[in-house]
């Protein structure tokens, strides 16, 4: 885990490195002035002068000051190389879950891979500042006070030989009973996060329900129970403050009562008081060492675990690769399914497809029909390689499409998802999605063919109208048609529709259609719709049913030949005339 974290480090090696060095010249300075501080209050006790006095004085300045410089920069080097590292720990994971096929994202929740990016990846970052300050700062502390209290106090330094090892076991047994807890809760973060998600993507569902006391009553039962791990854990780790307390307690109590006695006893000639406040400065920096390890601790135990979700995203490789010598450009947009047959996992009881054959000529367009759950969205996406076959092939331009560099494949074969999206910015920034370097005329020659230009140049900024997040701003209907706008700037040799004219009437459907058929008749067209009338008039229509191909042919053929096709065709056209009536 660390090896893999420590690769995001990067161009802030300098100052991860730079850190400990400026720390430890600011423990050395510090745990020497309590040395000099001693050796001033034994020669003012002597009866040393004032030119003596202004010696050790000026010493001191330049030492305190010497100290604070490291310090301060050891302070900016160590921000520098955390907020670094929390920087690419962030872009790394972005780039990575950019590169995940479909069957990798599958493995994570939404949810939960917004939380490694940011309560997981803070928790990494607070922990690498401790390590690279705090826990080099605490033992050179420890070590460098305990020799000085050596040096100082002699036998009476060794009390803190008897500390560490109490302090350690209890520690220890802390670390030990908080892992499994926040190993736990961090998996019911994500799951109060997804439920936050869900929510507020719902909301209009929600309010139309009139379900927000519901809605509220499943987030405080998560919340609930995230509150109850997060307090045991917490609990637990407060016990490391009382026994640290006692430990400095303890020490203090017999630092300053056989101190006093030896003075006492031996009158100053064992230990003197320029030794016994030495002594005592070393004891304090010692304890506060120790307390700050006790800290370190603490934050390390968090941030094991949410160094190991990091890993898992950065460690997760894309189940999609380039071949060894990909093939850049596809020759047209011919698509052969050659014996296939795909389930979703490895593990899946079941075939998504089964025993697909297809042949389709470039510049055809077909439509593809079928009941909910009949696979039709599992076939188009086998096209643009967003998922491989698990037997057989799928051949694009005459090439299998594993052959293909991923981004030239996909540049060629444009896909309008059932799901359609848009991102906050204006309807041009959504547009070039499609191409970066089109045009204003050809996106409004784009955007006339998928009829949508007709309700932008009713906005009154036009093109640069501002689309909210999600499209939250625009209709149904209107995000289908820029989304198909966005898909014919592509200028590809396939264009797959799933589904994405469902929100539009059937008079505009039939306008897009008759569109794409004169303006674009070399692409291949796949339609995949719920309505016979999205599909009546393409070249060969597919019927698909239980993850097969059940039939093939022309609207007329079908009608006289399936019986499935025959029932949808007649159940929707009953369903018309009745509306009608």
């Amino acid at each position: 885990m660390m090896k893999e974290l420590a690769k995001s480090i990067r161009e802030y090696k300098k100052a991860s490195i730079a850190t400990p060095i400026l720390v430890s010249f600011e423990v050395v300075l510090e745990c020497i002035i309590p040395f000099v501080i001693a050796l001033l209050v034994n020669e003012v006790k002597s009866g040393g002068d004032m030119r003596m006095l202004l010696r050790y004085g000026a010493i001191l300045i330049v030492m305190a000051v010497l100290s604070l410089l490291f310090g301060a920069l050891a302070g900016s080097t160590c921000a520098t190389a955390s907020c670094g590292l929390a920087r690419n720990l962030r872009k790394d994971m972005f780039y990575a879950i950019q590169d995940y096929s479909f069957e990798n994202i599958d493995k994570f929740l939404t949810s939960s891979l917004v939380t490694r990016m940011t309560t997981d990846v803070t928790n990494v970052q607070f922990a690498y500042m401790m390590l690279i300050r705090t826990a080099i700062r605490s033992p050179l502390m420890l070590v460098f006070a305990f020799v000085m209290a050596v040096v100082m106090g002699g036998r009476m330094a060794w009390i803190f030989l008897f500390v560490v090892p109490v302090l350690a076991i209890g520690l220890g047994l802390v670390i030990y009973k908080t892992m499994p807890l926040f190993r736990k809760v961090f998996k019911k973060y994500d799951n109060l996060n997804a439920s936050i998600q869900e929510n507020i993507k719902a909301m209009r569902v929600v309010k139309s329900f009139v379900r927000e006391d519901y809605e509220q009553k499943k987030f405080n039962t998560a919340a609930e129970d995230v509150c109850a791990d997060f307090t045991k854990a917490e609990r637990i780790l407060a016990l490391n403050n009382p026994l640290m307390q006692f430990c400095v307690y303890a020490v203090m109590v017999f630092v300053l009562s056989f101190g006093s006695y030896t003075i006492i006893s031996s009158r100053g000639l064992d230990l003197d008081v320029g030794q016994f406040s030495a002594l005592l400065t070393y004891s304090f920096m010692m304890l506060s060492s120790l307390m700050m390890l006790s800290m370190v601790f603490v934050m390390i135990t968090m941030a094991v675990e949410s160094g190991k979700r990091i890993v898992e995203v950065l460690s997760e490789k894309s189940t999609l690769t380039n071949p060894a010598n990909p093939v850049y450009e596809v020759a047209d947009g011919s698509i052969v399914f050659d014996h296939v047959n795909f389930k979703y996992s490895p593990t899946a009881e079941r075939m998504a497809l089964s025993n697909i054959d297809l042949t389709i000529r470039s510049g055809e367009t077909i439509g593809i029909i079928g009941g909910t759950g009949s696979s039709k969205s599992s076939l188009i996406q086998l096209i643009s390689r967003l998922y491989d076959v698990t037997e057989g092939s799928v051949k694009v331009g005459g090439l299998d499409v594993r052959q293909y560099d991923l981004e030239t494949l996909r540049n060629q074969v444009a896909v309008v998802l059932q799901k359609n999206i848009l991102f906050s910015g204006t309807i041009k920034e959504n547009l070039r999605w499609g191409n970066p370097d089109a045009t204003d005329e050809e996106m409004a020659a784009a955007c006339q063919m998928a009829c949508a230009d007709e309700f932008i140049s009713g906005f009154p900024d036009g093109y640069d109208t501002y689309i909210e997040q999600g499209g939250a701003n625009v209709s149904g209907g209107q995000k289908q048609r820029l989304c198909i706008a966005r898909a014919l700037l592509q200028k590809p040799k396939i264009l797959i529709l799933d589904d994405s004219t469902s929100a539009v009437d059937t008079k505009t459907d039939a306008k897009i259609r008759k569109a794409m058929r004169t303006y674009i008749p070399e692409t291949t067209k796949i339609i995949i719709a719920q309505r016979t009338a999205s599909v009546q008039d393409a070249d060969r229509i597919i019927v698909m049913d239980g993850g097969t191909i059940n039939a093939v042919g022309t609207h007329a053929q079908l009608m006289a030949n399936n019986e499935i096709y025959r029932e949808i065709y007649t159940s929707q056209n009953k369903a018309g005339d009745q509306d009608e009536d």
